[in-house]
């Protein structure tokens, strides 16, 4: 019961990474616009992040340097798609290349350095219940705000004002332009909290999660987020349920080389990929299901100007 506990809290911690990338990415696709740089603005968060703790201003700043970095590129990002009308998929992809050599580069001085982990005392009282409180009440405290933050942005999208004007633009943004809702802005304030939230992603790689830098740190994890996004049908509950389905996957790879089961290494390094695949194509064949759920808007360009 013991292992199975470390298996579950070990999963949650490697889900909350790409729920939180995910989340981001979410308010971006519901707003009608596609990102593809959500490995960049991780990686880009990472060294921020890893960079600012390095240098002893500790662990709630670095998180919040981290988001800021990931805001920032998601800014650049905004303003050259949404303000200057540039291919949402090649800027996103070159984002994602730019974050990649830029990290490698600035982060070559931070490679021989490691961060003490970082440990976390859980929540009083429910930590020391037998199996489920190692399990999950033992996380640090970005996990449970990363499962706040999926509850308060269901609240959003579905039960206020704002949250249905973020989704009309997302379905229509010429109606909404028509109604007199400023899109543009509208749709640059969420791509910038979507990389935010991914900066906020790739801080937790490097200071939680692995505590150390390395070139290629989030190693693909930004292009499950984005698969996940459509996993959950664009839901924030279901984005939740789905990461950390995904972050048993990565963690059973670990199980299977503990027991000694003999398989390849590099096979058992393929299972979250190979699971991400297989998802998608059991998904995409419930076209009717994306048709409805699926921001009629997404990846298409909208000026105010006829």
């Amino acid at each position: 019961m013991e292992s199975f506990a470390l298996t579950v809290a070990a999963a949650v911690n490697a889900g909350t990474i790409l729920a939180l990338a995910a989340l981001g990415l979410l308010v971006n696709e519901r707003a009608g616009v596609i990102n593809l740089g959500a490995e960049g603005m991780m990686l880009v968060g990472a060294l921020g992040a890893y960079a600012t703790a390095a240098a002893g201003h500790g662990f709630w700043l670095a998180f919040l340097v981290g988001a800021l970095a990931g805001g920032a590129a998601a800014g650049l990002f905004a303003v050259l798609v949404i303000w200057l009308g540039t291919n949402a998929y090649a800027t996103g992809l070159a984002l994602s290349l730019f974050g990649s050599g830029f990290t490698a580069f600035a982060g070559a001085r931070y490679t021989d350095r490691q961060l003490p982990e970082v440990t976390s005392a859980g929540i009083p009282g429910l930590s020391a219940w037998p199996v489920i409180g190692p399990a999950l009440f033992r996380q640090h405290p970005i996990v449970y705000l990363t499962a706040g933050a999926a509850v308060a942005l269901a609240f959003f999208l579905f039960r206020s004002r704002a949250g249905l004007v973020l989704r009309a633009i997302g379905e229509s943004p010429e109606a909404a332009h028509a109604l007199g809702h400023p899109v543009r802005w509208v749709r640059s304030c969420a791509v910038v909290f979507g990389g935010a939230l991914c900066g906020l992603a790739g801080a937790y790689v490097s200071l939680v999660y692995a505590h150390l830098w390395v070139e290629g740190l989030v190693a693909g994890k930004g292009w499950i987020a984005l698969a996940l996004t459509t996993f959950a049908t664009w839901r924030p509950g279901r984005i939740l349920l789905g990461a950390y389905l995904f972050g048993g996957v990565t963690m059973l790879q670990f199980q299977l080389q503990g027991r000694g089961i003999d398989v390849d290494s590099h096979l058992l390094g393929m299972l979250p990929y190979l699971a991400t695949v297989v998802v998608l194509v059991l998904i995409s064949r419930n076209q009717t299901s994306i048709r409805l759920d699926m921001p009629a808007s997404l990846g298409k360009p909208f000026s105010p100007n006829p």
